[in-house]
């Protein structure tokens, strides 16, 4: 569904033509490439009004944004939210890559110069090129350069109002949710089933669906806990989160009853103040689990 709507708004932005009705009334957030015309059009009006002035700076994501209202496209019946952004690191990026592939090109089209050739599209978009009308044979090639210009830019489309950071947070988030579906595949197990009946694969698939919802809230838990420390440490991530929590051991003593088999580090404690949990709780559960397969074993005899 998301996928499709994407492509839908994304034709409307080319002005192909008006998205279905039922399409309209969604709530969505897309990111939007800037090699439309539109795109690349508003972003060229509104370029060097607000990249580098620190009022626009988004801190957190290292990007300059601005937000302007206007139809998505000519029937649209209300206004959409256009944020626009400028990473000066996405733009030193997006300039190699862009400067290597018309170096590339540009090396093919002067081996094409006074000969009859098709050029595809990809081409097109890169240069200008001067075809001679009467047998095809290409002239010279020129630089576009505002594709150059455009490096470092990206469009988000919110169809409520918010702020810009507001808006890139929440598309953010839906790429974190859609990878952490489909990676429902990977770390879950969910490749292949391996069940023989119909009863069993339900039960297996609601497991692994509570199993993601732990997680997600794990992640958020985690990342809210992220934004109050001064660094970003590279074991507030879930997966590396968990490998740390699951070194806090129980080992059995000489007496039969159970133990930690450490205190809990510093770094376990920052983990778990992220889930509203301290060393006083872990302990806790430790003496009640002890106490509790001391009965087991008691029971047993």
């Amino acid at each position: 569904m998301l996928d499709r709507l994407q492509a839908e708004m994304q034709c409307a932005l080319k002005g192909k033509h008006k998205p279905p009705a039922e399409l309209v009334v969604l709530t969505f957030v897309i990111m939007v490439k800037g090699m439309s015309e539109s795109v690349r059009r508003m972003i060229l009006e509104n370029k060097g009004e607000f990249e580098n002035i620190r009022k626009y700076n988004i801190r957190k994501y290292k990007t300059f944004r601005k937000t302007i209202k206007k139809k998505l496209y000519i029937s649209d019946e209300k206004e959409r939210y256009f944020h626009i952004y400028y990473s000066d690191q996405k733009a030193c990026v997006e300039h190699e890559q862009i400067e290597a592939k018309i170096d590339r090109m540009t090396k093919y089209l002067n081996s094409l110069k006074g000969e009859k050739a098709t050029v595809g599209d990809g081409y097109k978009k890169y240069f200008k090129l001067e075809i001679h009308e009467d047998d095809g044979t290409i002239i010279c090639a020129r630089e576009r350069i505002e594709v150059i210009d455009l490096c470092g830019y990206f469009v988000i489309v919110t169809p409520k109002q918010m702020t810009a950071e507001e808006a890139l947070e929440l598309y953010k988030s839906r790429d974190v949710s859609e990878k952490m579906f489909r990676g429902d595949k990977s770390y879950l197990g969910n490749r292949s089933l391996r069940v023989q009946s119909d009863e069993t694969a339900s039960a297996k698939i609601f497991v692994e669906f509570v199993a993601l919802i732990v997680r997600s809230r794990m992640y958020v838990l985690l990342k809210d806990e992220v934004k109050k420390l001064d660094k970003k440490p590279n074991y507030m991530t879930v997966p590396a989160a968990i490998r740390e929590l699951e070194k806090i051991e129980l080992v059995r003593q000489t007496d039969g009853k159970y133990c930690m088999d450490h205190a809990v580090t510093a770094t376990q404690k920052i983990i778990l103040k992220a889930f509203d949990m301290d060393a006083d709780q872990i302990q806790d559960k430790a003496v009640g689990l002890s106490r509790l397969l001391e009965k087991y074993a008691e029971e047993g005899k």
